[in-house]
Formats: structure tokens, C-alpha cells, sequence
């Protein structure tokens, strides 16, 4: 069951942080509406490593059908237009 309280009981913050704990936020409302969120540290962490993988995983797809309906750029162009040395990337990848 969601921990519900007004806002006006931070007054007495240290309850209402005593509440909070991994997978049991605390929400607090204003005029009776939820306004906002308090959540343990490792949660909200979680969270944005979540959100973070969800903004990768996006960008990839996109990745991926680009290529497939444009074709891909070969390694040896993308090299180049980066300025990087194709011999010293494989070099680098034998040691």
C-alpha cells in the first residue's frame, strides 16, 4: 500500500524520512493532489541507471535500422573520418 502523506508533514521531516526505505517511496500531496516523490538513494540510482540503458538501448535500434536501410559505413571510412590510424587500431587490438 503507497505511503501517502501531505506536504505539511515535513514539519516533522525525520518521520517522514523514516518511512522511506528500497522499494517504499514516500509521496507527498499539495491541495490533495501527488506533487512529489521521496525514495531511497539506491532506488532513485536504479532508476536512473534504468533510464539511462532504456536512452542507450533507443539510440542502438536506431542504429540498427539505420544501417540496415541505408547501408553501413565500413570500418575503414569511419577510421578515417575520425582521423584515427587503421594500423595503430590494430596494433593496439594484437598486444
Amino acid at each position: 500500500m503507497p505511503n501517502i502523506k501531505p506536504v505539511s508533514d515535513l514539519r516533522n521531516y525525520a518521520e517522514v524520512l523514516r518511512d522511506v526505505a528500497i522499494g517504499r517511496p514516500v509521496f507527498l500531496t499539495r491541495n490533495g493532489h501527488g506533487r512529489y516523490a521521496i525514495l531511497d538513494i539506491e532506488e532513485y540510482q536504479e532508476y536512473e541507471r534504468m533510464k539511462a540503458m532504456q536512452w542507450l538501448m533507443g539510440e542502438l535500434e536506431k542504429g540498427r535500422r539505420s544501417g540496415e536501410e541505408e547501408g553501413y559505413i565500413p570500418f575503414e571510412d569511419v577510421f578515417r573520418e575520425l582521423g584515427v590510424d587503421e594500423a595503430a587500431q590494430c596494433d593496439d587490438e594484437s598486444e
